[in-house]
């Protein structure tokens, strides 16, 4: 038997239970590996507290998280990694525990951490595919709502790389950090338009919503078309005309990862870690991430 989170019942943070589960066999293809590091995500959260049950269904009991890096401990035929290799992906099986399946494996470069190479999955991966969809140019300014977020850090570098002014509503907090990365900084809250308009007085071409805080329909004003917005975190995205994306397999761009994990193995990126919490302190981690204390990235460590 192995370690794992799971949870038999939609609730709070406490529904989190340590439990012991059989390590999963992987299937011809598969991997598994001996988990070193797995992220904690706000979607995490979300689909334990049951708000996305008809985006993401599950099945009781639910054991959560996909974001994993840690070492090749088994393989099934035809495998493309061998026993003792370093890799990260997502989890088909697995997630917060001890051994996890991954279908599609990626090497983890050696100068990544297994910590920030479970981190940068789902953030950095949402980051790219949001920019992808939205289609933008180099000359073009895009707006990023929750740009100190996870994926709003990687969005800012991604697009600030490309040539794009970058807009980012942010705590009080965060403004110096955020624009040090690229964007220009503006205080969140009632009023965020008006400040938006004062920093791009050429006005905004594109918006990110990266916080889903009930900001769509000032956004779609700002823009003049809702289909210059993309959300990875409103749930009323239907009702404003805006994409939401990430809910199909489809949709998502992993050929994107070993780019990202070069990019911050160099350091052209930074995508920090705020806190590892021992694999049992998952609840902790879950109170952490819907209260938004952490400035960066929450990861177990199994």
């Amino acid at each position: 038997m192995s370690t794992a989170i799971t949870f038999s019942e939609y609730g709070g943070p406490e529904v989190l239970t340590l439990s012991e589960v059989p390590p999963p066999e992987p299937a011809p293809g598969q991997i598994r590996i001996r988990v070193r590091a797995a992220a904690v995500n706000p979607i995490d959260a979300r689909i334990r507290a049951g708000i996305m049950q008809d985006a993401f269904p599950i099945e009781f009991p639910h054991l959560p998280g996909w974001d994993v890096a840690g070492v090749v401990d088994k393989v099934g035929e035809g495998a493309s990694f061998a026993v003792g290799d370093e890799v990260f992906g997502v989890a088909s099986v697995g997630g917060y525990s001890e051994y996890a399946l991954l279908d599609r494996p990626f090497a983890k470069p050696n100068q990544l951490s297994y910590e920030t190479a479970a981190g940068m999955i789902t953030v950095g991966e949402a980051a790219y595919r949001a920019l992808e969809h939205l289609g933008i140019d180099k000359g073009q300014t895009l707006l990023i709502h929750g740009a100190s977020g996870s994926v709003g850090t990687i969005a800012v570098q991604l697009a600030a790389a490309r040539g794009i002014a970058v807009i980012g509503t942010v705590a009080e907090r965060d403004i110096e950090r955020v624009d040090r990365l690229g964007a220009t900084a503006v205080r969140y809250g009632e009023g965020w338009a008006e400040r938006v308009k004062g920093a791009a007085p050429s006005g905004v071409n594109f918006v990110f919503d990266a916080c889903g805080a009930g900001v769509l329909a000032e956004s779609v004003t700002l823009v003049g078309d809702a289909g210059k917005v993309i959300t990875i975190a409103d749930p009323s995205f239907a009702r404003h005309g805006v994409r939401f994306t990430g809910m199909s397999p489809e949709d998502r761009f992993p050929e994107a990862l070993p780019q990202l994990a070069d990019l911050i193995a160099t350091a052209a990126f930074d995508l920090p870690v705020w806190r590892a919490y021992p694999l049992g302190e998952a609840a902790q981690a879950h109170v952490d991430i819907e209260a938004r204390r952490n400035r960066g990235k929450i990861v177990l460590l199994p």
